[in-house]
């Protein structure tokens, strides 16, 4: 099964993403579904069930507090003329950190992490320049939020997109 773990988004935030997703400059893609935004602290990849007790026990043992976030900024990461669109997450990284060293027995550790929600897949643009000119000009409404939780996440890819469900939850203090 493909496993990562997430922060999965209050309604709220999601409604302020879907705003700013209906705010993208035109371009050939995909916009990621409304029930799919969340921020990936870290991918596992393919991994056989029976390692899940194991990832379950250590991520059980993280013992961190409650923080605020918020989404600070758009950018996009471009490979030739296509790429992804992404909303900054603030305050995630050491969330991240704390996850990759309980899970550093049985995972590598990230070389970079950068807290971003991918808010769409690009596949083409005619103008890059005026593109990203474009982006910039969005309105990033400031909503912070508290992140009181992470969650291990299936994903099972269909022919229509990806879809996520909840392995299990994990409550921040």
């Amino acid at each position: 099964m493909r496993v990562f773990i997430s922060i999965n988004l209050p309604e709220s935030v999601k409604k302020e993403i879907k705003k700013i997703q209906d705010s993208l400059p035109n371009f050939t893609g995909k916009k990621t579904e409304y029930e799919n935004l969340h921020l990936t602290l870290k991918f596992l990849g393919e991994i056989d069930e029976e390692n899940l007790p194991k990832i379950r026990k250590k991520l059980g043992t993280i013992k961190f507090k409650k923080f605020e976030a918020e989404i600070d900024r758009i950018g996009m990461f471009f490979r030739y003329d296509a790429g992804i669109i992404w909303l900054h997450l603030t305050n995630c990284d050491e969330l991240q950190k704390t996850a990759d060293n309980a899970l550093g027995s049985l995972f590598e550790k990230e070389k970079r992490f950068m807290s971003h929600l991918t808010i769409a897949r690009v596949k083409e643009v005619k103008n890059k320049k005026k593109f990203t000119d474009e982006l910039s000009k969005i309105n990033m409404p400031k909503k912070s939020f508290i992140i009181d939780m992470f969650f291990l996440m299936k994903s099972r890819l269909d022919p229509k997109g990806p879809a996520y469900s909840i392995i299990e939850e994990f409550l921040l203090i």
